[in-house]
């Protein structure tokens, strides 16, 4: 970068850092300055004369790209890397990297949270203790819903990449018979026989267009009467009109999401009205430690650069 401080900008940190973690790994590198969110109009202006762009998902277009002429770097703030044209970012002859690996504990834990929650109903009973209800009962227990042991179940996994590997382990503990499917094999009646059998499905694979909306009213209408089907991976892997529908006829037994096709959700998603439904609004990569992992990550990345090194790079 010559004599002249390298100039940093983050687009929106407020995602991966709102407050209890510190940026001065990242200011030690050059001279920082962070947004807590950037809107589309403004992420040109705000990045110009920027020599490294960092972004969790505001958009690097062509077209922005091509307006930031002294741009040589774009750190993603996360794992999934399409808000970024690496195409045009490798024309342009600008590096770009993304955070791999580093919230596969936390997916796998938020997993099985959701799952537990349909099997123990935790907070569903803790409400209810909370507004009288065991206060007031005739016995010494009771419960508001079916509570489900899930030794002996079969858990299908739809993406055995590390978190699919990590949801298997914790299934297997508790033992669970783990079956898993990798879209990447092709191996299209591997899957038919998951989603025919399996008691739970979890789904932990990236959203591509031989993934999009795999879960339909086809593939629905195999599951076995009464499966549950668990989401922390992206939400346009799921027709929701169609998650919907089966939930309400019976054929889902429950579906539980951190996921959903447009973020933040909107006010007129079907899942918001369908019965045995969890939703989460996109937390399962958000634990403390994972965020401080993610952000040691980026700038280590960012350091790997200024000294020449390819690490975590998606431009070559």
């Amino acid at each position: 970068m010559g004599e002249n401080p390298m100039r940093i900008v983050v687009l929106d940190g407020c995602a991966a850092n709102p407050g209890d973690l510190s940026w001065d790994a990242l200011r030690a590198l050059g001279e920082t300055v962070i947004y807590d969110r950037t809107p589309t109009e403004e992420i040109v202006p705000r990045a110009l004369g920027a020599d490294a762009v960092l972004t969790n998902k505001c958009p690097m277009t062509a077209e922005t790209i091509a307006a930031l002429k002294g741009l040589k770097y774009i750190g993603v703030l996360a794992t999934g890397y399409n808000i970024v044209d690496v195409a045009a970012a490798k024309a342009a002859g600008v590096a770009v990297t993304n955070v791999p690996a580093y919230s596969t504990r936390a997916v796998a834990q938020h997993v099985f949270a959701l799952t537990l929650e349909i099997a123990s109903r935790v907070g569903m009973h803790a409400r209810a203790v909370a507004e009288g209800e065991w206060t007031n009962a005739k016995d010494f227990c009771f419960w508001n819903a079916p509570l489900t042991e899930l030794a002996g179940k079969r858990l299908g996994i739809v993406g055995y990449g590390a978190i699919g590997r990590a949801v298997g382990e914790i299934g297997r503990a508790f033992g669970m018979m783990v079956d898993a499917y990798s879209p990447s094999r092709c191996e299209k009646s591997r899957l038919d026989e998951i989603i025919r059998t399996a008691d739970v499905i979890s789904l932990n694979c990236p959203l591509k267009p031989d993934t999009a909306e795999m879960i339909n009213r086809s593939t629905l209408s195999m599951m076995m009467r009464g499966a549950w089907l668990i989401n922390t991976a992206r939400g346009g892997l799921v027709n929701e009109a169609d998650v919907a529908e089966a939930l309400r006829a019976g054929q889902l037994g429950a579906y539980a999401a951190d996921v959903v096709s447009v973020e933040p959700i909107r006010a007129d998603n079907p899942l918001l009205t369908a019965p045995n439904t969890i939703l989460t609004p996109h937390i399962a990569w958000a634990p403390y430690e994972t965020r401080v992992r993610l952000m040691n990550i980026a700038v280590n990345n960012l350091s790997a650069f200024l000294t020449g090194t390819v690490l975590n790079r998606m431009d070559v």
